[in-house]
């Protein structure tokens, strides 16, 4: 089975309210030392740049300028915090897969990422972004391992699912969850998205809700 999570309308209209509150940029942070105090829960967006980390952000909260997309893959070279009513934070972590960084720059971003991921207690889960046109990558390989060696639960979303043909993309996530199956850090649902058609963001909203704990009240 794809996916063994099941929601009820009440859960979808709960998500769909929580995430229709207010939602703001609030930092950039380009050092460790930068990263504003662990005082929310928060949730955080991985994976190759221009694979629709930013377009994924604002589908979920329905704004489309929060979170800045670029067409230069590589743009986000800081670890970019979004707070939500108050409730919980959406992290933008730096992409990765840039073809014109350089090593240097590459090395310190990803760094970064790392340690984030190393040492944000209230990091409750990584959704790490694989364009569902061509599943999983060796350059994806690193970050999967990067996320079991730091312990830190991480769930597949499958993006730009608008561009496949009928069918396509069940397989891709057949795929992908096999290929994840023994990774221990892994959650064993993979999600498939389009932030253009709205393709399983609430869904995704009622999965994040659930694992932060936030609420509406």
């Amino acid at each position: 089975m794809i996916d063994e999570t099941e929601f009820t309308p009440e859960d979808i209209e709960a998500a769909r309210i929580l995430f229709a509150r207010p939602a703001t940029f609030i930092m950039g942070a380009a050092k460790i030392e930068q990263l504003p105090d662990p005082d929310l829960p928060e949730i955080a967006f991985a994976g190759r740049s221009n694979v629709g980390k930013s377009s994924l952000i604002n589908g979920l909260v329905s704004m489309h300028k929060l979170a800045r997309a670029s067409n230069e893959p590589g743009r986000t070279r800081e670890v970019n915090f979004f707070d939500l009513d108050g409730r919980m934070r959406l992290v933008d972590l730096p992409g990765y897969g840039w073809a014109k960084a350089s090593k240097t720059t590459v090395r310190k971003f990803q760094d970064l990422g790392r340690d984030y991921l190393r040492g944000r207690v209230t990091l409750k889960r990584v959704y790490l972004l694989i364009d569902s046109r061509h599943g999983l990558k060796s350059v994806d390989k690193e970050a999967l391992d990067a996320l079991d060696l730091a312990a830190v639960s991480y769930q597949i979303v499958l993006t730009k699912a608008d561009k496949l043909k009928k069918g396509e993309g069940e397989a891709v996530q057949e795929a992908t969850l096999k290929a994840i199956s023994k990774r221990p850090a892994a959650f064993p649902v993979v999600a498939l998205t389009s932030s253009e058609k709205g393709l399983g963001l609430p869904e995704l909203r009622a999965e994040i809700m659930r694992t932060t704990g936030a609420t509406i009240d």
